[in-house]
This record gives structure tokens, C-alpha cells and sequence, in this order.
């Protein structure tokens, strides 16, 4: 049975603009649009100091998040979409926004429809 959609996780590792909310928030929502998502609404939080940035995108089709940490060079983030969107087509975009020197993928098939 077909699944009902798919999970991406990435760990960036050795990345740039971990501290740059107004980059972070237009990165995130120009991955939803490369995959055909709808953004409904994004919430950042920039923790203080030299803090990293914590925050979702809110998709029609599910969400990103994303949970950054400046001192350590690295980025999590969480793809979920369903439907038509396939979140796989924003991994080159996140690559070429944040330029990680390491990205690790990994991907999950979530749910199977009709069960």
C-alpha cells in the first residue's frame, strides 16, 4: 500500500547561518516551495546571545522544523510532507542555503493509507 507521506531528517554538520533568523525563516520557507508545499505559517525563536534558533514551518501538506546550534557548526532538521509534495527536493536547497561541510540523510516512509 502506498504510504501516506515521507520523513526526512538532516543533520548538518560544519554549517553556515545558524545565528540569522531572517535568512533561516526565508531558507526554510523557499525548501517548502521547491517541494510544492503550502507554508500556512512560520514561528522562529532565537535563544540569547550567541544562542542558536528553535522553530517550525507550518505546511498545509505537514511541516519543517529546524533546531540550530552556533557553537557546535550544526543544524537538525525535520521534513514531514504528504500528498504530492515530496520533501526530498528541498535537500539541495537546505545544502546550498546553510553549506554544511557534512549532511547526513535519512529518510522514512510514514503511515500506509487505507490501513
Amino acid at each position: 500500500m502506498p504510504h501516506i507521506g515521507k520523513h526526512i531528517i538532516l543533520d548538518l554538520s560544519g554549517a553556515q547561518h545558524l545565528e540569522e533568523e531572517d535568512y533561516i525563516k526565508h531558507a526554510l520557507e523557499e525548501a517548502a516551495k521547491v517541494c510544492g508545499a503550502t507554508v500556512i505559517g512560520t514561528k522562529l525563536h532565537k535563544f540569547g546571545g550567541k544562542g542558536g534558533i528553535t522553530g517550525v514551518v507550518m505546511l498545509a501538506e505537514s511541516h519543517i522544523t529546524i533546531h540550530t546550534w552556533p557553537e557546535r557548526s550544526y543544524i537538525a532538521l525535520d521534513i514531514f510532507m504528504c500528498g504530492a509534495c515530496d520533501p526530498e527536493n528541498a535537500i539541495d536547497h537546505l545544502e546550498k542555503a546553510f553549506k554544511p561541510k557534512d549532511l547526513n540523510v535519512t529518510v522514512i516512509k510514514r503511515g500506509r493509507s487505507g490501513e
